[in-house]
């Protein structure tokens, strides 16, 4: 542990904002780099920006927040390996840990006490053809599946894929997200009640707390 280390653009607390974590205080742990570039990307700042910390230097400022939820973002936080005994070693000392990741990388090497928030990216992401798919057989009973919609195209585009792929019946839960300012959320609700899908709706609750590229909430 002493000489591993993370490049990370930031660590915070705030409350969870998406998931069924919402409104929950949490730490979030951001970190540096992303190989996807969706059309809708809120964190660009976190594609370069970071500096390298050791793990142990990460796991101390952790611990004193005293918070149990802990959030591994990015970022795509699985382009550094080490984020995986980060992950490990916070589960060890009773942490919920929860990681936030695209879809584009193989999450069968993550700690099975970790909750995986894994993305299936829709059409107008412009990142589609970055989905793997094999992921979802990896993928556990408390983990949930996120798509983030931009438009009515989205949403049938992930309406089916929740069919073809029954993912109600895989993990804990399917989240359908609105593209803050692109997707209007009342025209999403009325798509999903009218299908009746077993998806649950979220906003962006932190979009709504605070200013939208307010950065560390």
């Amino acid at each position: 542990m002493k000489d591993r280390a993370l490049v990370v653009n930031e660590v915070y607390v705030s409350v969870q904002g998406e998931s069924t974590f919402a409104g929950l205080p949490c730490v979030f742990v951001r970190l540096t780099a992303c190989d996807l570039r969706c059309s809708y990307c809120d964190t660009e700042y976190a594609f370069y920006e970071g500096k390298k910390r050791l793990l142990e230097n990460i796991l101390e400022e952790i611990r004193s927040h005293q918070i149990p939820l802990v959030e591994i973002t990015g970022g795509e936080p699985l382009l550094q390996k080490n984020v995986l005994p980060l992950m490990k070693v916070l589960c060890d000392e009773g942490f919920d840990v929860l990681i936030e990741t695209s879809g584009a990388h193989d999450i069968s090497q993550i700690d099975s006490r970790v909750h995986c928030i894994m993305d299936l990216k829709c059409p107008d992401s412009g990142m589609e053809g970055r989905n793997r798919y094999e992921n979802i057989s990896c993928l556990k009973m408390k983990d949930e599946v996120k798509f983030v919609i931009a438009s009515r195209n989205d949403y049938e585009w992930s309406r089916q894929k929740v069919r073809e792929f029954e993912l109600q019946d895989k993990v804990r839960t399917v989240l359908f997200s609105a593209v803050f300012g692109k997707c209007e959320p009342q025209a999403l609700v009325e798509w999903i009640v009218e299908d009746k899908l077993p998806v649950r709706f979220q906003l962006q609750m932190h979009k709504f707390i605070w200013e939208p590229k307010k950065r560390g909430v």
